[in-house]
C-alpha cells in the first residue's frame, strides 16, 4: 500500500459531527419557539433548553480516530486516548446498545472505538492490522486475536462489495 506510513483520519467525522449539531440544534430552536409563541419564555427555560441542546450533543457527538504507523487514537470533546498497535496486549468487543471495539496496550493505553469506523476507512484498519501483526509475532497480544480475524473477514468482505458496487459488477 502506497503512503502507508501517512497518517489517516476517519473520512466521515466532519459529516457526523453536522449532523450532531443539527440534532442538538433542531429541538432547541423548536423548544424556543414553542415558548415564544405561547408567551411562557423566560431566562431560565431557555437557559433550561440550552443546556439540554449541550447534553444531546455531547451524547451524539462522534470520535474523532486518527492512526498512523504503529499507534491509534480516539478523540473526545477535547480528552484523547492513545494504544501503540505494535504492543497491543488485548483486544475485545464490547456488546452493548452498539459495538464496540476495546484495545488495550502494554503502556496501559486504551482505546474504545466503534469497529463501523474501521469499516469505512479501510487505511484506518490497515494501520491497526499492520501494528497487531506486530504484537502478535512478538507474543504480545494475548487475548483477542479471535475478535481481529471476525473484523479482518467484515472489512475485507465490505471492501470487496464496494469495489464490485463501483464496477457496476453487484
Amino acid at each position: 500500500m502506497t503512503g502507508s506510513g501517512a497518517t489517516a483520519n476517519d473520512q466521515n467525522w466532519t459529516r457526523e459531527r453536522w449532523s450532531a449539531v443539527r440534532c442538538a440544534a433542531l429541538p432547541l430552536v423548536l423548544l424556543l419557539l414553542l415558548d415564544w409563541a405561547t408567551g411562557r419564555a423566560a431566562l431560565w427555560r431557555t437557559a433550561l433548553w440550552l443546556a439540554l441542546s449541550v447534553l444531546l450533543f455531547t451524547v451524539l457527538c462522534p470520535a474523532r480516530v486518527t492512526a498512523g504507523p504503529n499507534w491509534l487514537s480516539s478523540r473526545r470533546l477535547g480528552r484523547e486516548h492513545r494504544v501503540r498497535t505494535d504492543l497491543l496486549i488485548s483486544v475485545r468487543v464490547l456488546d452493548g446498545v452498539s459495538q464496540r471495539l476495546l484495545l488495550r496496550d502494554a503502556w496501559d493505553g486504551r482505546v474504545e472505538i466503534d469497529p463501523e469506523v474501521l469499516l469505512r476507512n479501510p487505511r484506518l484498519w490497515h494501520h491497526l492490522a499492520e501494528g497487531a501483526r506486530q504484537a502478535t509475532a512478538d507474543g504480545l497480544l494475548l487475548c483477542g486475536e479471535t475478535a481481529l480475524h471476525r473484523l479482518s473477514s467484515r472489512v475485507e468482505r465490505e471492501t470487496a462489495l464496494g469495489v464490485f458496487r463501483v464496477s457496476g459488477l453487484e
